[in-house]
């Protein structure tokens, strides 16, 4: 096979392997009915004048399968945290003790879990689109080689076959977030 031809191919895989690494960095957000400190991971913390994620401010953690508890570093900084922590539109609703912002996650229900299904398959649609434009891209590279025509169908074909092969990868971790969020 012509170098250049491999060339694309290798730098359409690592295209489509980055759609497929976004897809799953989105659907960890989406919270499937147990808490988790990745649930917080949006959230920015207003911190001597600049937007800090807060994992760098506190410790989080999920002391049962329904509470996250966040421990800031200063304790001036629990009103902050409780206000970043709802300004995030996460369905929230934090309270603290003085030493701490714990965060009771509600169980979800049945409206709920169907718009966070709706929300991973958009996730998992823009991931579809990502590797069908590396295809069109890894296309349009291979008709600008001059090689011969039957090169170029073969490579048409291998890169076909990869689009297959990642679609059919995202379809696999959408089934098992949508498995996931459903589960009562």
């Amino acid at each position: 096979m012509n170098e250049d031809v491999s060339f694309i191919l290798e730098a359409t895989r690592d295209s489509m392997q980055k759609a497929i690494s976004h897809l799953e960095k989105e659907l960890v957000k989406i919270r499937a009915g147990k808490a988790s400190p990745s649930m917080l991971s949006s959230v920015m913390v207003e911190y001597y004048g600049s937007q800090t994620p807060l994992s760098q401010v506190s410790n989080i953690n999920t002391p049962d399968g329904r509470t996250i508890s966040v421990q800031p570093w200063e304790k001036n900084l629990i009103p902050e945290i409780e206000s970043a922590i709802m300004n995030a539109n996460l369905g929230f609703n934090p309270m603290n003790n003085g030493e701490m912002v714990i965060i009771n996650v509600p169980p979800l229900t049945e409206e709920r879990r169907k718009q966070l299904v709706k929300q991973a398959k958009a996730e998992a649609e823009d991931a579809k689109v990502g590797v069908r434009s590396a295809r069109q891209e890894a296309n349009k590279e291979i008709k600008a080689l001059e090689i011969s025509e039957d090169l170029e169908k073969n490579a048409e074909i291998d890169i076909q076959e990869l689009t297959d092969k990642y679609i059919s990868q995202i379809d696999k971790i959408l089934e098992v977030k949508e498995a996931e969020i459903m589960k009562v």
